[in-house]
């Protein structure tokens, strides 16, 4: 009896160290993921002379509210910032618009209906993954070109729009999604198209929202597409904007990571207003319930 005792005892307290050293590894890989994010909302506070001291001051000494000045200002006082804003606004929900009812009518094909050579189709589709972007963006740059979409937002939005991870994800939800449903509509009258905009599509909120959080920022962090695409300084997204701004002469730190702050707040918005949605699909699409 005192070995079982002793056994449960020593288990409870094996479990016990494993439960502390995984919450150690948790918050020390935290702290690791948040110190940027924590000196780029400081530093945005600080004159570029703080920002450049060694050791580095965590709490600014004086607000230094100019810094946002002069990155919404720009240093050429043309207040392009702004617009920027807009542009990757328009850019990013359009394409995540896009993204979301392609996947979802493709995904929802592959997962609802029997036809030939339907898996080898969606190999396929998967194999796409592989090929990095900057493998296709050269000849999609010459088709957009020869298209006459060069430096518009349509150049910038359609190409972007097809996506295989966006198919992936959708079909891995639709797959779960109940046949009697699809079978009750059918014998209620209903057509296909209206099965899947009226019965599948609003029911698979948490999937388009982990999938529409996912290809918002990924759009909103664009670098290379839009650099080849936009021509003009009104149609610049932000990463463009912000890799100007860093590159010019009389830009501070300060403004730069003022710049930066702006830039993150609708991607933070954006992700708390669909966090509980956010969380329920990655859990559906990655089999965990």
């Amino acid at each position: 009896m005192r070995r079982v005792d002793a056994k449960n005892t020593f288990s409870k307290l094996l479990s016990l160290v494993i439960d502390v050293a995984i919450w150690f590894f948790l918050i020390g890989f935290a702290v690791f993921v948040l110190i940027p994010v924590v000196f780029m909302f400081t530093a945005s506070l600080m004159p570029a002379r703080d920002i450049m001291s060694i050791p580095y001051p965590w709490i600014p000494r004086t607000l230094h509210i100019q810094n946002f000045w002069q990155a919404i200002r720009g240093n050429d006082g043309k207040f392009l910032f702004p617009r920027s804003i807009l542009n990757s606004l328009i850019v990013a929900s359009l394409t995540t618009l896009g993204t979301v009812l392609l996947s979802a009518l493709t995904a929802f094909g592959l997962a609802k209906y029997k036809f030939r050579a339907r898996n080898v189709i969606f190999l396929i589709i998967l194999s796409t993954m592989m090929i990095p972007f900057e493998a296709i963006m050269i000849p999609l740059y010459l088709l957009i070109v020869n298209i006459g979409w060069q430096d518009t937002y349509t150049g910038l939005i359609v190409p972007l729009i097809a996506s295989a991870f966006g198919i992936f994800v959708m079909r891995q939800f639709f797959i779960t999604f109940p046949d009697e449903l699809i079978d009750s509509a059918r014998i209620d009258g209903a057509n296909e198209f209206m099965i899947f905009w009226k019965i599948a599509l609003p029911n698979s909120k948490p999937a388009i929202a982990a999938l529409s959080v996912l290809t918002f920022r990924a759009q909103w962090d664009n670098l290379i597409w839009p650099l080849l695409v936009v021509q003009s300084p009104e149609k610049k997204t932000i990463p463009l904007y912000i890799s100007q701004f860093a590159s010019e002469k009389y830009t501070n730190e300060g403004a730069l990571m003022a710049a930066a702050v702006i830039a993150s707040i609708p991607m933070i918005i954006i992700f708390l207003s669909f966090t509980k949605y956010f969380i329920t699909g990655a859990e559906l699409f990655t089999g965990r319930k």
